[in-house]
């Protein structure tokens, strides 16, 4: 049986196992169904519990066509492993990863469609010998993806970045034509994948006023501009480099389908700001399709039943517009 989507479990100490299973038990019969969970079947029926759920769950071979049980791919935690509630730990930084490795596993093999992640913790992950920034540049590795691209949508306002977890100084420095191109070509890409048929793109600039004219650098002239140039000679619908004081405002008003940030808080803090909730953070440019939720584990609240799965339920809802997407082209191709 293929599955629609299969949802990682992420850092287990975290809220991600609570999360899923809230998410799961709101899901019709049929959606359910289709969806196949990664992770420890044993932590997900604690997680179950904790919400005061019915849940049941079954390792994947032994679940395939039930509607009355929830499917798992199972990893289970490392023997002997100390995964303490809410705390960074190398065990829990282990599971995480390997629920990432198996669902790319089960992506590749054909058995899903589109992996849903649930958050994982960057210091657990790196104390476990896994030395990745995050989600996207761990699938990039483990796909053989020469590069990647965050996407965070929302029904409002929707930004694609240049560079995201580096550090400002470096981020500058990735502010190239080249980049700038890729990163536009992805967007519509995906953009089109979803039945848009001529998406607008923003790009932003880089310094204060576009730089001014270069009083306040040279990048925006140097390096945006020319790239936008080429894109339009090569037939998209691009702008820019606009102001990002309001590139983001005309956006949101519905001037363009997506803005193309420079860097990681560029583009982040305008579509945190209007869409906290139900922002989702999506993969491009990778051979396997991928959303997540656009939040972090929580541990200060975790496994105490008080995690809120809004955002977890749009990252499967977004998954599910994937899944169609490739439905129809697959349709249209034959």
């Amino acid at each position: 049986m293929q599955y629609d989507i299969a949802i990682t479990m992420g850092d287990p100490a975290g809220i991600g196992p609570e999360i899923i299973c809230r998410a799961v038990a709101d899901m019709s019969p049929s959606a359910r169904t289709g969806t196949l969970l990664v992770g420890d079947p044993a932590i997900f029926r604690r997680a179950a519990q904790t919400i005061g759920s019915d849940l049941d769950f079954a390792p994947l071979d032994m679940a395939d066509g039930h509607a009355d049980c929830v499917a798992v791919a199972v990893v289970e935690a490392p023997a002997g492993a100390d995964i303490p509630d809410g705390e960074i730990s190398a065990g829990a930084g282990d599971m995480a990863f390997r629920c990432i490795a198996r669902a790319v596993e089960l992506v590749q093999s054909g058995r899903a469609g589109v992996i849903v992640t649930a958050p994982l913790n960057k210091a657990a992950l790196h104390a476990a010998g896994h030395y990745y920034d995050g989600h996207t540049g761990m699938l990039a590795a483990l796909t053989g993806a020469p590069s990647s691209f965050m996407l965070l949508a929302s029904e409002h306002l929707s930004t694609l970045h240049v560079s995201t977890h580096v550090s400002l100084r470096e981020a500058i420095d990735r502010v190239t034509p080249e980049r700038i191109i890729a990163t536009v070509e992805a967007g519509d890409a995906h953009l089109r994948s979803l039945g848009m048929a001529n998406p607008r793109i923003a790009v932003a600039g880089l310094n204060p006023h576009c730089g001014e004219g270069g009083i306040f650098g040279d990048e925006d002239t140097r390096c945006i501009a020319p790239a936008v140039e080429t894109l339009k000679a090569r037939g998209f619908d691009v702008s820019g480099p606009i102001s990002a004081d309001t590139v983001f405002y005309r956006a949101s008003k519905g001037e363009f389908d997506l803005v193309v940030a420079q860097y990681h808080d560029q583009g982040h803090i305008p579509v945190k700001l209007i869409a906290f909730d139900t922002t989702v953070n999506v993969s491009l440019g990778l051979p396997i399709r991928r959303t997540s939720v656009d939040h972090g584990t929580a541990f200060d609240i975790a496994w105490q039943g008080r995690a809120d799965a809004t955002n977890m339920g749009a990252a499967i809802a977004y998954a599910h517009r994937l899944v169609a997407g490739m439905r129809a082209g697959a349709n249209e191709r034959e």
